[in-house]
């Protein structure tokens, strides 16, 4: 079967399975970014305990989150872990945005996608997934969003071998599927959901996973 085909097919049999996950929860663009930020590695429990500490104590704007004291801030997002690092990544995304466009997120409309990607790149702390998601949730750009459920599902399912790189895998769709934001959105969201539910690292639940017949690694599992 054509790749292209493959990967609507994998789509469709996740859609099905598990809905419309309707990410990212978050009010308004800025909230995305800072939440791409506080979910490195943590989970998303994490950042919902420190997003309403964090909007009850300054306004959810640049220049409001600078505002705090660097304790405060690092108080306020020590649930989601690593919580001096991502303080200080917050305070750099937070000048970087009034600096480069006075806190005005829509002047990023004018910006072409592969520029904004290499700004956020440049930050300190943002690697190309964290770039992504604010790309890709944030400011409605077509970009696909490569995470660690990805990088595990897709060797599983004989589309990968393992070795590739973010940028490979990343390919990988985007070479093969429309420039939508909506699709890639989606699409990144459910694999998420497939990865935390079913397709775990150390005790999938080939039994009951959806992709069985897709599943190189669930019909060997499944066959002994």
């Amino acid at each position: 079967m054509p790749l292209t085909q493959t990967l609507h097919q994998l789509y469709e049999t996740l859609y099905g399975s598990y809905g419309s996950q309707r990410w990212w929860p978050a009010e308004g663009p800025f909230e995305v970014m800072l939440g791409a930020v506080l979910t490195q590695n943590t989970t998303w429990s994490g950042v919902e305990k420190a997003m309403p500490a964090l909007k009850a104590a300054c306004d959810m704007t640049p220049a409001g989150l600078l505002s705090l004291p660097l304790e405060r801030l690092q108080e306020i997002v020590r649930p989601t872990g690593y919580f001096r690092q991502k303080a200080l990544r917050l305070r750099n995304l937070c000048r970087f945005l009034l600096d480069r466009y006075g806190g005005d997120l829509a002047l990023m409309d004018r910006v072409p996608t592969p520029v904004l990607r290499q700004e956020f790149l440049a930050l300190h702390g943002i690697g190309p997934e964290t770039a992504d998601s604010i790309l890709l949730y944030a400011l409605n750009r077509p970009v696909f969003v490569v995470d660690a459920y990805t990088v595990r599902l897709l060797p599983r399912l004989g589309l990968a071998d393992g070795r590739q790189g973010y940028r490979e895998v990343q390919d990988l769709f985007m070479e093969n599927l429309p420039p939508d934001t909506g699709l890639y959105n989606e699409y990144h969201a459910l694999i998420v959901a497939h990865g935390k539910g079913r397709c775990r690292k150390q005790t999938p639940r080939c039994m009951e996973c959806p992709l069985e017949a897709m599943c190189l690694h669930g019909r060997m599992r499944t066959s002994v």
